[in-house]
């Protein structure tokens, strides 16, 4: 059996939706044994949301794997006991429960931490745990990507409406600062014996996301909003269509010497003695003309033929990647963003990986997701309970047991 770096971390998974279950999962990927909580009956809405029958749950394949479901009902005593007693033999809780749900759940830092001294408990919020929006709900599109600037930075032009971000775009990589936080406590408490409160939330990810243009701001300056085209401040640092409809992002890093580069590339070595483009200041203060230049070159061709071009001549740029581009990206496998999943048959060969690696160790491969309850009974005599207790529980409801995922 390969030795995983958390092999033998046992973590409780009391969260819902994206950000808070994927900082466990990663924690999984590394060998954590990782039991997610969820109500009986329908489990968390996650399970269910924009799911259509006989279509392969993607939002659960890659944000739940690998972990094992108890189906538990924390409003009843009972449930809540079943709840302390594993917190008691737990390394690592994460949750995003709303804090009022806490409070009524009696799941609250404060609450559990008497249980356990070494219990490392994780918490997210949409805008954090102090203010006056505490309490507040929120997702990542309007915690992080609406509310801290992102969404009006990044629109096309200064006349275009605001851009939607991708499902998660924004939980994902704040469950990767949970983990980090989570990881830090770990290290703590190797020194101290103490475990502890760890928490972030969306809205300070999304500002440390932004943090040069929040910090811009704050020195007293106006950033630039991120226009394309015409508008946009360089035409070195812009957006070109090819003649294929593709597009990519030419981003000279040293303009000295990636100018004389591209003119040659493109076959128009002339543009060198244009009194407009002679220095970085002129191609800046001429930057509208620069562009209807080159954007006329680069559609008279397609991205096929310009690719190789550039690559030759040493410049810059990166291809706007089609979400289908992926599935055959080479590079895309090779360096292991995206790899081979346990089980095809949850309907794909492939699946996203934690974007972290540890030199020396595998992470696990993805396994598939737990059905609603289907390790509730393992866990449950696991952690004690003998079989006619098991049995009531399943029978007055306190527990529900033996889903499948679907």
């Amino acid at each position: 059996m390969t030795d995983h770096p958390l092999s033998g971390l046992r973590v409780i998974d009391l969260a819902s939706f994206i950000a808070g279950p994927v900082a466990a999962t990663v924690m999984a990927d590394f060998g954590a044994d990782v039991i997610k909580i969820e109500p009986p009956g329908v489990g968390e809405p996650y399970r269910t949301r924009n799911h259509k029958a006989g279509t392969p749950n993607h939002r659960y394949i890659v944000d739940n794997r690998t972990k094992k479901s108890l189906a538990l009902d924390l409003k009843k005593p009972e449930g809540l006991a079943v709840l302390h007693r594993l917190v008691e033999r737990a390394d690592v809780l994460v949750t995003n429960l709303p804090l009022d749900i806490r409070a009524r759940l009696k799941v609250r830092w404060e609450d559990l931490s008497p249980l356990n001294e070494r219990l490392i408990y994780a918490s997210i919020t949409p805008y954090g745990e102090e203010g006056p929006e505490a309490n507040k709900t929120g997702s990542d599109s309007t915690a992080l990507w609406a509310r801290t600037g992102p969404m009006d930075m990044v629109r096309a032009s200064r006349d275009t409406s605001p851009a939607l971000p991708l499902g998660g775009m924004g939980d994902h990589p704040t469950a990767i600062s949970l983990y980090a936080a989570i990881m830090t406590a770990l290290y703590r408490r190797e020194r101290t014996g103490k475990g502890g409160m760890v928490r972030t939330s969306l809205m300070a990810n999304g500002v440390w996301w932004g943090a040069l243009t929040v910090q811009e701001m704050l020195c007293g300056m106006t950033p630039a909003q991120r226009v394309t085209g015409r508008a946009a401040r360089s035409a070195l640092y812009n957006l070109y269509r090819c003649g294929d409809d593709r597009w990519f992002l030419f981003a000279a890093a040293n303009e000295a010497k990636e100018w004389p580069a591209l003119v040659h590339a493109i076959g128009r070595p002339e543009l060198t003695d244009d009194s407009r483009f002679a220095d970085a200041a002129s191609r800046l203060e001429h930057a509208a003309e620069l562009f209807d230049i080159l954007e006329t070159i680069f559609a008279s061709r397609p991205w096929a033929e310009w690719k190789p071009v550039l690559e030759k001549a040493g410049l810059t740029f990166g291809p706007i990647g089609l979400i289908s581009d992926l599935e055959h990206d080479e590079q895309a496998t090779a360096s292991g963003a995206l790899v081979p999943h346990a089980d095809p048959s949850v309907g794909a060969k492939l699946t996203v990986a934690s974007p972290l690696w540890l030199d020396g160790h595998e992470k696990v491969q993805p396994q598939t997701p737990p059905g609603l309850g289907e390790h509730s009974e393992a866990i449950l005599r696991e952690s004690g309970y003998g079989e006619e207790e098991i049995r009531r529980m399943i029978d007055t409801g306190v527990v529900g047991a033996g889903g499948r995922f679907t």
